[in-house]
């Protein structure tokens, strides 16, 4: 029974808040306490349709804003989210259970391809060619898409729609966010600001749901584009079937980013960093380091002690309470399915230097805490599955080969660093290695705005990485006019193929 203090969180759509036809709800909780706190509303397929058909009529007035207007209300937006950054990250705090400091800046970092998306002049003004031949000119222009979805994870629900909505609205076109229902109402807010930004109604919507709603916007014909991040298997599905309902797809899975530490690295300062990668947000990031890959046997022991002294010191708790670290995991179940993969670890036989099952957490949330395996080989569980929690893995390697050969052999290539204070080393990683983001002593390394994101391998599926110059090109498609105003005298038939004179 739905307790009368929760929230009912439903769609936005055409401007305005929109409760649906289909009657379905999940429940919304503060993964800190258990306790649910609201209810979400589910689409059915007659949302769907219904959000989309607005959409797409909003796309169609869209396009045919100036640039100056649509870098206007860009500006405006941020200008309102800068201000009103630290309500939105309460609010992540609440639904999913991330420390303040994090959310703040995940919602900064979000911010950052807003600004990006607010060059939309200089970024959409194409190219021209005066006399490719004699008084013919060639101009492109890049246009766009019409509707496009976002359909975005639990673990950013600030960033990675920012991620997805600046360029796609920069562009003109519509935006429709498919959120997860873990944690929708972040979405919400975001469409709300838009709103108030002067975005007209329809252009930025919300469909809050599940597969159900998924399934609809991968088969829609007039949703043009899907962007996606989530696990690898999800991912896989999505490229093909919407690839196979001619959309552009941009599918970002899942990852397991290494960090090979070198024999001369700073050892105290790779923990540091390591610790910072590995456990922040509760390991719930497509970009935590959950692979130590340390080279020599001595340089592995100096890094698990330094890594087990850090430790102690992260306070596991309510991430909206002062001096907290490290927040609960997002639902009850991944609590449990992560401290599977530790037991399994152990089984296996790792080395379980500390244990997250035996931490002092607090009850009644989904706490886990930091947990630290050592002597992990590549047929362990821990090591070939992507574990989504705080579990770090410490691999060790006899040489720079072996270790770079264990990064490329992986399934997935999203992220990875290196650890050394030897430049020739450090250079030759990032040419040899085989991963879509090189950090060197870089334990995160998010690319900034006006760069793009994504992995190799099965961390990515298209061929158009996230946001930044790439993110443009995603959100719209090339069109080149060849123009020529000839004298009526000089008019001939000619069967031949065009060529320049």
């Amino acid at each position: 029974m739905i307790p009368a203090m929760t929230t009912r969180i439903p769609h936005w759509i055409d401007g305005r808040p929109y409760s649906g036809t289909s009657g379905r709800t999940a429940p919304v909780r503060n993964p800190a306490t258990g306790a649910q706190t609201g209810e979400v509303l589910l689409a059915n397929a007659a949302d769907a349709e219904f959000a989309v058909a607005r959409a797409a009529a909003a796309a169609r007035e869209w396009r045919t804003s100036s640039l100056s207007r649509r870098a206007a209300v860009l500006f405006a937006f941020r200008e309102l989210l800068h201000a009103r950054t630290g309500e939105l990250a309460e609010l992540i705090t609440a639904e999913h259970g991330k420390v303040l400091a994090d959310a703040v800046g995940e919602i900064q970092r979000g911010l950052e391809n807003i600004e990006f998306a607010t060059g939309v002049p200089h970024l959409l003004k194409g190219s021209f060619s005066e006399q490719a031949a004699t008084g013919v000119d060639v101009h492109s222009t890049r246009q766009p898409l019409g509707v496009v979805a976002g359909i975005t994870p639990f673990n950013f629900p600030a960033m990675v729609p920012l991620w997805m909505c600046g360029n796609a609205l920069a562009c003109g076109n519509a935006f429709l966010l498919k959120p997860s229902e873990k944690d929708p109402s972040a979405s919400l807010f975001l469409a709300r600001l838009w709103q108030e930004a002067g975005l007209p109604d329809g252009v930025f919507s919300v469909l809050q749901g599940d597969r159900e709603a998924v399934d609809i916007l991968l088969r829609h014909p007039e949703v043009r584009a899907i962007s996606f991040v989530g696990s690898t298997p999800v991912a896989r599905a999505v490229y093909r079937t919407g690839t196979a309902h001619d959309k552009r797809v941009q599918a970002l899975g899942g990852a397991k980013n290494h960090a090979l530490v070198l024999p001369d690295a700073d050892v105290p300062m790779a923990a540091d960093a390591i610790v910072s990668a590995a456990y922040g947000a509760a390991g719930e990031r497509c970009m935590a380091l959950s692979v130590a890959v340390a080279v020599g046997d001595e340089t592995a022991d100096a890094l698990v002690a330094a890594i087990a002294a850090r430790i102690p010191r992260l306070k596991v708790g309510d991430g909206s309470e002062p001096g907290t670290d490290m927040g609960p995991l997002i639902t009850e179940e991944h609590r449990d399915r992560v401290a599977g993969y530790i037991a399994a670890g152990a089984e296996q036989g790792a080395e379980v230097v500390v244990d997250g099952r035996t931490a002092d957490v607090p009850a009644g949330g989904y706490f886990l805490g930091a947990t630290l395996l050592d002597r992990v080989t590549p047929e362990m569980t821990v090591y070939t599955d992507e574990i989504f929690g705080p579990v770090l893995s410490v691999v060790r390697v006899r040489s720079y080969e072996e270790g770079l050969a264990l990064v490329n052999g992986h399934q997935y290539a999203n992220g990875t660093a290196v650890f050394t204070r030897d430049g020739g080393a450090a250079r030759r990683f990032q040419n040899e290695v085989e991963v879509g983001m090189v950090g060197i002593n870089v334990p995160i390394p998010v690319p900034v705005a006006y760069h793009s994101f994504g992995g190799w391998r099965a961390s990515l599926f298209g061929d158009a990485h996230m946001y930044g110059p790439e993110g443009i090109t995603f959100c719209t498609r090339g069109k080149v006019v060849t123009t020529r105003w000839p004298d009526p005298a000089s008019s001939s038939v000619d069967l031949g193929f065009p060529r320049t004179r």
